[in-house]
């Protein structure tokens, strides 16, 4: 996954709440634009979530990002 990719997914106008898919196959769901940030090198990128945990990901393991339905129903799935 490059950090390209993960950008066009945080600046999707109106946003879309999103789930980041790792190689050990944990999925690390994104609700808000506002929870996820990135390191200047733009490798490590960090999601919070609403009970104030965190995780920190090499974007090197991210596998997929999955874009949840929306609100009519339509889905898009995007691969790295």
């Amino acid at each position: 996954m490059t950090i390209d990719k993960l950008r066009a997914a945080y600046e999707t106008k109106p946003f879309r709440p999103f789930v980041i898919r790792l190689a050990d196959r944990r999925a690390i769901p994104v609700e808000h634009r506002e929870l996820i940030m990135t390191v200047p090198s733009g490798r490590t990128i960090i999601v919070a979530q609403p009970d104030d945990s965190f995780n920190i990901i090499d974007l090197l393991l991210v596998t997929d990002l999955e874009f949840k339905p929306t609100a009519n129903g339509s889905h898009r799935r995007r691969k790295s």
